[in-house]
């Protein structure tokens, strides 16, 4: 008898089409993908990735029902509730042709990797026999902080979607109850809804997380002595993962050569929207005065439409750009991960997302943390008080900005916190090497993906 062929074994990656779930999901298909997978990503129409910057990738898109009124709305809750709800059918059908073509091929679908959020396609795995494992893309002490933010609703404790108390969360050390990851767009209700479905009866067989040992093993430790299922601590997925672009805005890199220009930490990047907030004209004036008071430079991104009322840059104050002079440089969208390792950099001001506080950690840069909403309000928090490796801006208020921007770049207090962050990304550092704790739960991963695999055989057909 002739030698075996190897199968190929096929991988359905299903991100949520926001930048921050999108960037860690499609960076994870490219890990897996170095280790001999074939990578096919299904896709919501809306905010659908660019295939050319994947071209060992497959795509399947997934119509999701979104009209524009509804991403006008900005309504994410809304929004994440109809794609589970107008995606499941076509991606099961999907599924069903590319497992009868495998099959033919002598090859098969091995696992279905979702997002948190995307729990309609556990349904799908379920329905087709298909192993199921979870990515949640945020930090382990967010779950723990929205399940803690659940048991207070289902107990009465919450009133106020949003609440301003700083009275520490029993049971949720450190957080306030002002620190719990409220939506920014829906009552707490719906939003108690959507976090039930992401957080309980879950069939997955395993959970992958993009976050790291060296900053969460206490928290991961809890979750995991919790858990009926193995997890996966990878992170920060984009320091394991071969570089590849998966920005929705396309960037802007003249920032670099105007970098270039400026002393050794000495500019303070401003980034303090993401993807997806916005501002209003008076909170833009406070923070254009503010970055002009300090007198220190400054990059700063504005994103096309974050200014409410603008299509970018319109309504900044009329004497912005005298007051600032050659200190400021603005630009629509930044590369952010070789902003943050530019050597000019000394500061980052941010809403704190996970993966941007995953990028400044990386790069040893202290942050200015400002929440807009959700997960970021638990991250400034541990940003601040537990690994201290940046300050919180309580307000948006000129005098404020001020003062942190030359508490950070200048003074003593940033030098520690510029330490301190030094000191987690060479910890980083050793965690995704080869020989390090994330690089050895990505294999662990693999291995348990290809062990579900080797049963393959005694599926049911399709027919």
């Amino acid at each position: 008898m002739g030698e075996q062929i190897p199968r190929i074994r096929h991988l359905v990656l299903v991100p949520l089409p926001y930048q921050g779930h999108i960037n860690p999901m499609l960076q994870l298909g490219t890990a897996l993908h170095s280790k001999g997978f074939s990578i096919t990503v299904a896709h919501t129409i809306y905010n659908s990735p660019n295939p050319q910057n994947h071209p060992h990738f497959s795509f399947l898109p997934m119509p999701d029902g979104l009209s524009d009124s509804d991403l006008a709305s900005g309504d994410l809750v809304s929004n994440i509730q109809v794609i589970n709800e107008n995606c499941k059918e076509s991606l099961r059908r999907s599924l069903e042709q590319l497992m009868q073509e495998k099959e033919l091929q002598g090859d098969t679908i091995s696992c279905i990797i979702s997002d948190e959020l995307m729990f309609f396609a556990e349904d799908v795995a379920n329905n087709l026999k298909l192993l199921s494992i979870i990515l949640r893309t945020t930090s382990a002490a967010t779950s723990f902080a929205r399940c803690g933010l659940l048991k207070l609703g289902g107990e009465g404790q919450v009133s106020l979607q949003g609440s301003s108390s700083h009275d520490l969360v029993p049971q949720l050390h450190p957080l306030r109850f002002k620190d719990l990851p409220f939506s920014l767009t829906a009552s707490f209700g719906k939003f108690a809804v959507l976090m039930e479905k992401a957080y309980s009866n879950r069939t997955s067989s395993a959970i992958i997380w993009n976050t790291i040992k060296c900053l969460e093993q206490s928290t991961l430790e809890k979750i995991q002595q919790q858990s009926q299922v193995p997890i996966f601590p990878i992170g920060p997925i984009h320091m394991i993962a071969p570089p590849v672009s998966s920005n929705l805005i396309k960037e802007d890199r003249s920032c670099i050569s105007w970098l270039d220009k400026q002393p050794h930490n000495s500019v303070i990047f401003v980034s303090s929207l993401g993807s997806i907030a916005s501002l209003s004209e008076k909170e833009v004036a406070e923070i254009a005065s503010g970055l002009a008071n300090s007198k220190l430079p400054f990059l700063w991104v504005i994103r096309p439409g974050s200014i409410r009322g603008s299509d970018w840059i319109e309504l900044l104050p009329k004497d912005f750009h005298d007051a600032a002079g050659d200190k400021g440089c603005i630009v629509r969208w930044a590369p952010q991960r070789e902003v943050l390792a530019h050597p000019a950099v000394g500061g980052f001001w941010s809403h704190c997302g996970w993966n941007s506080t995953l990028e400044s950690i990386a790069e040893g840069v202290p942050m200015i943390c400002k929440p807009c909403f959700g997960d970021q309000r638990v991250n400034v928090r541990y940003v601040s008080h537990v690994w201290r490796v940046g300050l919180e801006l309580e307000e948006l208020k000129r005098e404020e900005i001020e003062r942190a921007v030359r508490r950070l770049i200048l003074h003593d207090e940033g030098k520690e916190m510029r330490d301190r962050a030094t000191k987690l990304k060479k910890k980083f550092e050793i965690c995704t090497r080869e020989d390090g704790s994330s690089n050895y739960s990505l294999n662990e991963l693999v291995n348990f993906i290809m062990s579900y695999d080797s049963l393959w055989c005694k599926r049911p057909q399709l027919g």
